[in-house]
């Protein structure tokens, strides 16, 4: 009985080795897609790494050059630290293993004809399809990002920061009248510098265009959907790629551009006008930021007290013809103070009450 139990033992354990033996290669290739599943993170979120957003099958994606993920790769060897025995992979390789892993999928421009006023195709195309053959490439070839991308604790922080301020911006109208003129300054401030700023941009560039026949867009990312802060602000205009204009077009916008400016100048407002339009609007601002839900109940208040005061003498008529009289609420002005209807309501009942006699 003791052997056999020991037997039995023994064929457990050999079992047990066999088992984690047939595992093993499955536990090492998880943790070689943990591997290169960071090191793609890694990768996406780095600032050295030239990217692009665009739109993939109705979805958009964010995609990157192969020439420019070989030169990332070599000059930031540190980070093929995170593959372990793979950091002796080259560029290529490690790409074609996360084309494999479907952590990056190969496209192509859809667009690849160069359009009229080009020399060239754009470096990053805007709408992008998948490419037939999955492999790695450094001519002309994007590679699009198929996970999603985490985001930080800072963006998640923000997200509930929008209720609050959606709350914020719904009660405006009972913040303090200093609150409110701070408010809505600043907010007109920063309209205001965003319309000349655009105003300026476009003399600039039509002066240059007319006079020089080239394209300077100062800020030339500031109307830029998908870009970066600091692309955003970046002050110098690019090189122009596209053709020089032909003198017969730059006369024709001339000719536009002088005859606008004399429409405009003809029709432009007088200063009554002008003045009209500004007291209006001033009235208006003026409304929004003395609106006080006090003002509002008491407003309220009156109104109804108008109307129960004068609702006895809507039907009191006087039997003499040519003297007859009709006193309705209709003829209250709402902003009559309370004391004036009194005194009315008192002459009509002295009237009535004479006529009587």
């Amino acid at each position: 009985m003791k052997k056999a139990g020991g037997a039995e033992k023994k064929k457990v354990r050999r079992s047990q080795a066999v088992a984690s033996n047939t595992y093993s290669p499955s536990r090492k290739q998880a943790a070689k897609k943990d591997f290169f599943q960071l090191f793609a993170e890694k990768v996406r979120d780095h600032k050295d790494l030239v990217s692009r957003w665009a739109v993939l099958q109705e979805t958009r994606v964010e995609y990157f050059r192969g020439k420019d993920f070989v030169s990332f790769v070599r000059n930031h060897l540190e980070l093929k630290d995170i593959l372990e025995l793979d950091r002796s992979l080259e560029p290529e390789d490690v790409a074609n293993i996360l084309l494999k892993k479907n952590l990056l999928v190969r496209c192509d421009r859809v667009v690849k004809t160069v359009r009229p006023g080009k020399k060239k195709l754009s470096t990053f195309p805007a709408h992008l399809e998948i490419y037939h053959d999955q492999v790695f490439s450094e001519n002309d070839a994007f590679f699009a990002w198929t996970f999603v991308k985490r985001r930080p604790v800072w963006q998640t922080l923000l997200s509930f920061c929008w209720p609050v301020l959606t709350l914020a911006i719904c009660l405006f109208p009972v913040y303090p009248h200093q609150v409110k003129l701070l408010i809505l300054y600043s907010c007109a401030g920063l309209l205001l510098l965003i319309l000349c700023l655009l105003l300026l941009r476009a003399m600039v560039f039509g002066a240059f265009w007319i006079l020089l026949g080239k394209r300077v867009w100062f800020f030339p990312n500031i109307l830029a959907e998908e870009a970066t802060l600091k692309e955003l602000f970046q002050f110098w205009p690019q090189k122009d790629e596209g053709e020089r204009p032909k003198w017969t077009a730059r006369l024709f916008y001339t000719i536009i551009a002088v005859v606008a400016i004399l429409i405009l100048r003809h029709h432009a407002p007088d200063e009554a006008a002008r003045a009209r339009y500004q007291r209006r609007v001033s009235n208006i601002i003026d409304d929004v930021l003395e609106w006080s839900p006090s003002l509002a109940l008491s407003g309220m208040m009156e109104k109804q007290t108008v109307m129960n005061v004068t609702e006895p003498y809507d039907n009191v008529t006087d039997s003499k013809g040519s003297d007859e009289k009709v006193f309705s609420p209709a003829v209250v002005d709402e902003s009559t103070p309370k004391e004036e209807v009194e005194e009315v309501t008192e002459n009509v009942e002295d009237s009535d009450h004479q006529k009587n006699l």
